[in-house]
């Protein structure tokens, strides 16, 4: 596969990755966080960018978890964009799956640092191909799914989110000027939970539209 440009949209090259986190209620809630009144942002690194193949787990990390999650790519450039055109910079959609070191994030939510550490390491964001957005009737319900080993784990959809994907691009533009193959990890629903060796995660995008295949490798 071409990693130059993004899978299903070849005119752009994948930029920042931008990460919601808590916007489904229940997750915030299963992990025993508060409920957000603001959208809970965070970035992963350029090189946790992966797609169909292994996640590599370090051996440092004691508790990978998975969360599968819609990702938006943006189209052009933005600064300030109003909630009401958001959705005209989205060149496209896909699923993907936030993998988290759980044991390292809890230690600096303890310390109130950053979950940069925990977020960004290598394979850490896999993403399926693209579907144009044009194919997305409406991206406020826009269902998702994962199993792992064949049992499945995570349900969701868009329409379950504290901050729609519009509000999110609104958010977003208003402190960073959005590019051209910016992604969006736009938050996990409830059912996040631990890896394992071999584990093969399958998730999909609108009961198959898109799909994306992982095996979970750890390092001795």
């Amino acid at each position: 596969m071409n990693t130059d440009s993004l899978p299903g949209l070849p005119d752009l090259q994948p930029g920042n990755i931008f990460c919601i986190g808590r916007n489904y209620a229940a997750h915030a809630r299963e992990l025993n966080n508060p409920v957000p009144e603001r959208p809970v942002i965070f970035t992963k690194s350029s090189s946790s960018l992966c797609y169909d193949g292994n996640v590599v787990i370090p051996a440092f990390v004691k508790e990978p978890h998975y969360e599968t999650e819609v990702v938006a790519a943006i189209s052009r450039e933005g600064k300030n964009i109003p909630a009401g055109e958001a959705l005209q910079h989205i060149a496209g959609y896909a699923v993907g799956i936030d993998v988290t070191a759980r044991d390292i994030q809890t230690e600096l939510k303890e310390k109130s640092h950053p979950w940069f550490l925990a977020k960004s390491l290598d394979t850490f964001a896999p993403v399926s191909s693209f579907v144009s957005a044009a194919e997305i009737a409406d991206p406020n319900n826009i269902s998702f799914s994962l199993e792992v080993n064949g049992e499945r784990r995570q349900t969701g959809d868009t329409s379950l989110m504290l901050f729609p994907i519009d509000l999110l691009i609104a958010t977003l533009s208003k402190y960073v000027t959005l590019k051209p193959g910016d992604l969006i990890f736009t938050g996990t629903p409830e059912g996040v939970g631990q890896l394992h060796p071999g584990d093969h995660l399958h998730a999909e995008l609108q009961q198959g539209l898109i799909t994306l295949d992982v095996i979970i490798a750890f390092e001795n």
